[in-house]
């Protein structure tokens, strides 16, 4: 795990920390060609230089976000905006994580990308990575 993430971890109350420790680690052991590193202040990984899932502490809990969730056909995540393609889900304690269902979000982050990378470059115009 990254050392940012860690501190970013050690930083939350006790159960969020359990929570986001778990988070890390199942995607660290399920995404390990990613680089994790704290971007906006909050872990994200990211594959090639495009961000791909990340978490955040936010008022109703901890938020684990997928950048190209919202092609994922997932029922468990909820697509928040239809413009950037992504999709969360807000957890308040380690017990509400499936983790056969995290997995398998974590799959499909590798296999379904939009690219945020180049947003910019494409004045906010996203294009499906190949």
């Amino acid at each position: 795990m990254h050392a940012g993430t860690l501190r970013y971890n050690q930083q939350l109350e006790h159960g969020q920390k359990q929570l986001c420790d778990l988070l890390a680690k199942e995607i660290d052991e399920n995404l390990p060609e990613a680089e994790n590193r704290i971007w906006h202040a909050h872990p994200v990984w990211f594959l090639d230089g495009n961000p791909t899932v990340g978490y955040s502490k936010q008022k109703p809990g901890i938020r684990l976000m997928f950048w190209s969730g919202a092609d994922f056909d997932e029922p468990g995540l909820t697509v928040l905006g239809k413009r950037f393609k992504d999709a969360s889900v807000f957890y308040s304690d380690v017990s509400e994580i499936r983790t056969s269902e995290l997995r398998r979000w974590i799959e499909k982050s590798r296999m379904i990308q939009w690219d945020y990378q180049n947003l910019v470059r494409r004045r906010g115009r996203l294009e499906r990575r190949k």
